[in-house]
């Protein structure tokens, strides 16, 4: 049975999915997704005997998109996780981040690591091997589209206009594209998932190697991240740590579901089935 609960935090409250029973795997969608890019993903771990709590996030969610850029620096979106597993009663999570999501998830790693019984990293290499890549590789080419981001108006219209062609071009079907579109056409949204992009240069969390079980898995055929940054990703993981390049580009939850929750059910363990929650 699926629960949807609101989870507030100061002023802004968080629509989230909490469903199935066991250990709590927690899924971070990233950009310009929302909570239904887990949607094939969720019920293979929920037959695999876990609970899954997805929330869209900061900007994504209609009560929680401040305006300011500086309110969705990395440090507030990790809190935001932080709060929606209190809100379910969680003190420890299996992290599970995708794209921008993948960014919070080694924030959690490397800030809350008490919080955090493992991860899975989805397409997105850790932030410290993407900053050594920029100079050593394609890397910074691209990322060209992170600057664009920093535009004011401009990158808003594109994704009010454009945004559904641009996806259908990087490999998601036209009916999952549609729907990015109409969210990123709700009052605010476009700014706020925008925002993520253009307070990179004012965070404060700056990268740290985590020390939580880690899988990361990487599309060969990315076209936003390159090989060298999720090779490098490594040298920035101090536990058990497993990287998996398989087949595919970017979409990868929405695209490639039944890998993603294999390596997230590995992580989990074995044992979830019938575990409590």
């Amino acid at each position: 049975m699926e629960l949807r609960r609101r989870v507030t935090r100061g002023r802004l409250t968080f629509d989230v999915h909490d469903s199935g029973s066991g250990p709590a795997v927690l899924l971070l969608h990233g950009f310009p997704q929302d909570a239904t890019s887990w949607r094939h993903v969720v019920p293979r771990l929920h037959d695999a005997g876990l609970r899954t709590i997805v929330p869209d996030q900061r900007g994504y969610s209609p009560g929680a998109r401040p305006g300011p850029r500086g309110a969705y620096r990395l440090e507030f979106l990790a809190a935001d996780a932080l709060a929606v597993l209190d809100a379910a009663g969680v003190e420890r999570a299996h992290v599970v981040g995708h794209d921008w999501g993948g960014g919070v998830a080694w924030a959690l790693g490397w800030m809350h690591p008490e919080r955090v019984a493992s991860l899975t990293v989805v397409s997105t290499p850790h932030p410290g091997a993407m900053t050594w890549s920029l100079l050593r590789s394609d890397q910074a080419l691209r990322s060209v589209y992170m600057g664009v981001f920093q535009l004011p108006w401009l990158p808003e219209r594109v994704l009010h206009e454009r945004l559904t062609d641009a996806l259908v071009s990087t490999g998601l079907p036209a009916a999952t594209a549609q729907h990015y579109q109409e969210r990123m056409r709700e009052p605010g949204a476009a700014r706020g998932a925008l925002n993520w992009y253009r307070a990179v240069p004012l965070s404060r969390a700056a990268p740290r190697p985590v020390t939580v079980p880690t899988t990361f898995l990487w599309g060969r055929e990315d076209p936003f991240l390159g090989a060298v940054a999720a090779e490098r990703t490594r040298h920035h993981v101090r536990a058990d740590y497993e990287f998996l390049p398989v087949p595919g580009g970017h979409w990868l939850p929405e695209l490639a579901p039944d890998v993603v929750a294999d390596a997230v059910v590995r992580r989990a363990g074995a044992g979830a089935q019938g575990s409590p929650g």
